[in-house]
């Protein structure tokens, strides 16, 4: 897929800091310049969200890449992994989350979260009143308002970006781990 709006030309400044950030321009923010005042407002948004503390750090990192491997946004799964690679997660099991179902990497409240992510992602959201009690029951009421929140904000983020064509950018070949490709149906199906 190609972008389908032109990237806008960013003023060298925030240029500078998105390479000093993530050692490249992200072509998400290159697209969304065409509006600044969305941009900004986007990043200051993210910032914002990326400051909570309220629920685990993996958590919401697993939870972001499942989004992303859902909706098939390959941008954001490739900087999702980079991004946990950077803040220390363990990438044994990051590098899983888009085979999340298949694979032996993540204990029970890990797999709540993904499934939950993908509840919460699906069209009309499928979060069950059991799922979201269980979750509550081991996170608490502040963690689980954030864990829900965040989710919200990452379907906002990946779905602007596949819209309008942006895909990876190889952020995570960095990454000692190979990010694990997402099942195909005929594999899914053969695992059930």
């Amino acid at each position: 897929m190609a972008l389908r709006i032109p990237k806008a030309e960013l003023p060298s400044e925030l240029a500078e800091n998105m390479i000093k950030q993530l050692g490249a321009v992200p072509e998400n923010v290159e697209v969304l310049w065409h509006s600044p005042q969305v941009t900004q407002d986007s990043l200051e948004f993210g910032a914002r969200i990326g400051a909570w503390n309220g629920a685990d750090a993996s958590l919401k990192s697993f939870a972001h890449m499942a989004v992303a491997a859902q909706v098939g946004c390959s941008w954001c799964l490739d900087v999702g992994y980079f991004q946990a690679r950077n803040e220390n997660l363990d990438l044994t099991k990051a590098s899983q989350v888009p085979r999340w179902r298949e694979s032996d990497v993540f204990d029970a409240l890990e797999r709540d979260v993904l499934e939950y992510a993908e509840a919460m992602t699906n069209t009309p959201p499928t979060v069950t009143d059991e799922l979201y009690a269980g979750l509550l029951d081991r996170l608490g009421p502040a963690a689980m308002v954030e864990l829900t929140a965040f989710i919200a904000y990452v379907n906002l983020a990946t779905r602007a970006n596949v819209a309008n064509g942006v895909t990876s950018q190889g952020f995570s070949a960095a990454c000692e781990i190979p990010l694990a490709p997402r099942p195909t149906p005929s594999d899914a199906a053969s695992t059930a």
